[in-house]
């Protein structure tokens, strides 16, 4: 997998992948790097949702996030509080049941918040 992010000016970065997708982001006038990772754990939980659904008759699935950070640096997160709501004809246990497995299994974003071990590079350029 590949990344790339580059400071674009100002307070705006753009983050693109190997294809070239792009994701611009703007820490003062938008999401905070953050609140972006933090936002991409629902991205990711709620495609687990939605593929869980399959042929059930739904038309929207949203997830509300609160969370907590350390007060001191780095401030990580230490509590995330999910809701998940489902708009359409599915019962309530197979939403419980597919919202408790994308966090113990399937849900890739989750679970790197735990346990990561950092190491960097640095190079510069002229």
């Amino acid at each position: 997998m590949y990344g790339r992010v580059e400071w674009t000016g100002g307070d705006t970065v753009a983050c693109t992948n190997e294809r070239g997708d792009r994701i611009d982001i703007d820490w003062e006038e938008g999401p905070t790097p953050v609140q972006v990772a933090l936002q991409m754990i629902g991205a990711c939980s709620t495609a687990d949702i939605v593929l869980g659904l399959k042929d059930r008759a739904f038309s929207e699935v949203w997830i509300e996030m609160n969370a907590t950070r350390r007060e001191t640096r780095p401030k990580v997160f230490t509590d995330i509080h999910m809701v998940y709501h489902v708009r359409g004809d599915v019962p309530l246990k197979l939403v419980e049941r597919l919202a408790s497995k994308s966090h113990e299994k399937y849900c890739t974003v989750s679970q790197m918040f735990v346990g990561v071990n950092f190491t960097h590079a640095c190079e510069i350029h002229e």
